[in-house]
């Protein structure tokens, strides 16, 4: 009898910490409503003791600690109801987590809910991380698992092909010293699944391949953020994306010097936001086919990239509410815009795009004649070598359409513009203010020259015309 339960022991996949150091311990807190029933061995499975909150256990190196659980329902519950592990000294975790589960580490399903949420979160003296070898996940199973985990260099295999909601959610993020990425094979997603997995993991070098041509929203958003090692990004070949689905995935990622092929022609909501934010080592933009566009879908994607010296072609020419603000702001090597074609505009559909772009020399055709609100709002901020402004043939002005466009422009000495009104103020007495060129023209060139229709009150400030600049009426 006594063999077959040896048997039985050696048998089992337990979780298992293995001490690599002196004094190393560790134990257990549980936050809320949380009460597992755990525990542990350490004589190799013969003998085995609960384990309770606050029981600290101590192990000298090579010491190791077999762990074993009775809880069919689940450990943790939800973000504020959960179990951790606390460690000093240096820790190595081998064997199943799903000991933890079922007392064997057999099964292959994770029973509910952030079942392992949080478990080794800021454990900074695991070495190791334990296998996960479930293949059916539950929305937030692993999140924040590794949260912190600086002493982990290797991440375990994610085997999963289908990944649940949140699944992976900062699973690894500030793992700040794990060079390398498990295998991510799956290819069915799901909202939030790998959602910052690795955000702030600078010693990471290469992201894992990402088959999945089919995304969920926010499923990859802000994946890689300051990955500050991360020099290739992965390929992307999903054509049909969801709301959110890159934003902010690459963002602060400083040494990344090459972009993945964007194929998608129709585009989601924010799906390109902040994708490659302050990533100065980018010097070129992929190529942005789309021909359908979603609020926000390129909102600062590419802003802070210091040493991009050329933007994509943007053939679009219906937009979508904010769909380019700030796309290339403070991108201060980019020399020339690409074409605008759009007829049609949107609120803030340009507001900020090319803002402290100060290197740039040369702006777009503006052809609209059409405006909506806000919709070049600061569209040039700061641009310091932009001498000349495209001509502005709309006859009609709207809330907040040229307000600061042109502010801080401190060569241009030249604008065309068509309309014929200064339009209606906003606000009332010594508030009200004419918010559709507010601040259009301030800091610009002492000396230049307006040209407008014959109609246009002659008025000077920086919110209308420059003081000291010369007024030429069109001829037509």
């Amino acid at each position: 009898m006594l063999l077959c339960v040896f048997c039985s022991a050696s048998a089992a996949n337990f979780l298992t910490f293995t001490a690599e150091e002196n004094g190393s311990s560790f134990e257990i807190v549980c936050k809320g409503d949380c009460n597992p029933d755990l525990h542990i061995s350490m004589d190799g499975g013969k003998r085995w003791t609960f384990l309770a909150e606050g029981d600290v256990i101590t192990m000298g190196k090579g010491d190791k600690v077999l762990l074993k659980g009775n809880n069919p329902l689940g450990i943790s519950k939800d973000w504020y109801n959960y179990m951790r592990f606390v460690m000093t000294g240096s820790i190595a975790a081998s064997g199943s987590v799903m000991s933890l589960i079922d007392g064997k580490g057999e099964n292959k399903v994770v029973p509910n809910d952030y079942c392992f949420c949080k478990l080794f979160e800021r454990c900074t003296s695991l070495t190791q991380a334990p296998e996960l070898p479930a293949t059916g996940l539950t929305t937030n199973c692993y999140s924040h698992m590794f949260y912190g985990c600086t002493g982990l260099t290797q991440a375990p295999a994610l085997p999963a092909l289908r990944l649940a909601n949140g699944c992976y959610y900062e699973m690894f993020a500030k793992c700040a010293n794990l060079t390398q990425a498990p295998a991510l094979s799956a290819t069915i997603l799901a909202t939030d699944c790998c959602r910052s997995m690795f955000a702030g993991c600078t010693h990471l070098t290469q992201a894992p391949a990402l088959p999945a041509t089919q995304l969920a929203e926010e499923c990859y958003a802000q994946m890689f953020d300051s990955c500050t090692s991360l020099t290739q990004a992965p390929e992307l070949p999903a054509t049909k994306l969801a709301m959110a689905c890159y934003r902010g995935m690459f963002s602060s990622c400083l040494n990344l010097t090459q972009a993945p092929e964007l194929p998608a022609k129709s585009l989601a909501l924010a799906c390109y936001h902040e994708m490659f934010y302050n990533c100065i080592g980018l010097k070129q933009a992929p190529a942005l086919p789309a021909t359908e566009l979603s609020g926000g879908c390129y909102e600062a994607m590419f802003a802070l990239c210091l040493n991009l010296t050329q933007a994509p072609e943007l053939p679009a020419t219906g937009l979508a509410m904010e769909c380019y603000e700030h796309m290339f702001s403070k991108c201060t090597s980019l020399t020339q815009a690409p074409a605008l074609p759009a007829t049609s505009l949107t609120e803030k559909c340009y507001a900020g795009m090319f803002s402290y772009c100060t290197n740039l020399t040369q702006a777009p055709e503006l052809p609209a004649t059409r405006l909506a609100t806000d919709c070049y709002k600061g569209m040039f901020v700061d641009c310091a070598n932009l001498s000349q402004a495209p001509h502005l043939p709309a006859p009609t002005l709207v809330k907040g359409c040229y307000m600061e466009m042109f502010s801080h422009c401190t060569k241009l000495s030249s604008i065309t513009v068509n309309f014929t009104d200064w339009g209606m103020q906003f606000g009332n007495g010594d508030d009200a203010r004419n918010w559709n060129t507010e601040g259009w023209l301030s800091g610009i060139s002492p000396n230049g020259t307006f040209i407008c229709p014959k109609v246009l009150p002659k008025e000077f400030s920086d919110n209308k015309i420059p003081e000291n600049w010369k007024v030429e009426r069109a001829k037509k």
